[in-house]
């Protein structure tokens, strides 16, 4: 029952694309391992702006003959990010399903946060597509899971540090932790995460029934929140610094001072 309710939610926005621009992961290499979703919208698309690391078969499945090449490869010239951005906008601004179509999963390394800026700024309506990031399928190669109950509950994705000009404010995200929120919260402060780091909770993630609330470390510290969720939905726990912005967009997981208190009391 529950994957044709997905079909049936889905299938419309995938086939009849609304104009705008739409970031989609093409995947780690092999034109076949994009999403089906993906691949329903680059069909219809009126432009696509692609990445040099795709592969090029991919771009057969496409009707639009105004494909733009906007890769970035080391050592060789490229189209700057805002130069990709003013092209995007651009684009979007003629009512068109605009795709950028980028390697991997768009959201990994993607410089995706630059163009979801340009995009929002400007007003434009954006979906993103996520896509298969390389280190899952180089693990599929392999056949040998990242992680393992019993070795490596923990797995990072990262790039060198010497190109990071900042602090880097790492980001967590806890999978099967709905009832563990506070013990999560105290391990990652007692690690030196600052108490007002801002929280995700995304609950049936891509589904119909999903939702989604925010608080900060010290607010989920507080007390058991965990019967905010339905029963047996997986959630996802995200925190860092990146996700600032949803504390103001996402529903509060403590909606009131009054709850806070309480929270703050129990503990």
């Amino acid at each position: 029952m529950n994957s044709t309710q997905v079909t049936t939610v889905n299938a419309p926005i995938a086939s009849s694309p609304i104009p705008g621009v739409y970031l989609i992961g093409a995947g780690p290499g092999a034109a076949d391992l994009i999403t089906v979703r993906g691949a329903r919208i680059l069909a219809v698309a009126d432009i696509i702006f692609y990445d040099a690391l795709i592969d090029m078969s991919m771009l057969e499945w496409c009707t639009s003959t105004n494909m733009v090449p906007v890769g970035k490869r080391c050592g060789a010239h490229s189209s700057s990010q805002r130069f990709i951005n003013k092209q995007l906008v651009d684009a979007a601004s003629k009512n068109l399903v605009v795709v950028r179509l980028k390697g991997g999963d768009p959201l990994i390394f993607g410089r995706a946060q630059e163009e979801i800026d340009a995009l929002e700024q400007a007003g434009v309506h954006y979906e993103v597509v996520p896509g298969i990031t390389t280190a899952l399928a180089a693990s599929a190669q392999l056949k040998q899971p990242p992680t393992t109950r019993e070795l490596s509950r923990t797995l990072t994705l990262t790039t060198l540090p010497g190109r990071c000009s900042h602090e880097d404010h790492k980001t967590s995200i806890y999978y099967m932790a709905r009832d563990q929120l506070t013990e999560v919260a105290n391990t990652l402060m007692a690690q030196g995460y600052p108490s007002n780091t801002p929280v995700c909770l995304m609950e049936s993630v891509s589904l119909p029934s999903e939702r989604g609330f925010a608080c900060t470390l010290d607010e989920l510290s507080l007390g058991d929140v965990h019967h905010h969720f339905l029963d047996r939905q997986p959630v996802v726990v995200m925190i860092g610094e990146v996700y600032r912005k949803q504390l103001q967009l996402l529903s509060p997981l403590i909606r009131s001072e009054s709850n806070f208190a309480v929270l703050q009391a129990a503990s």
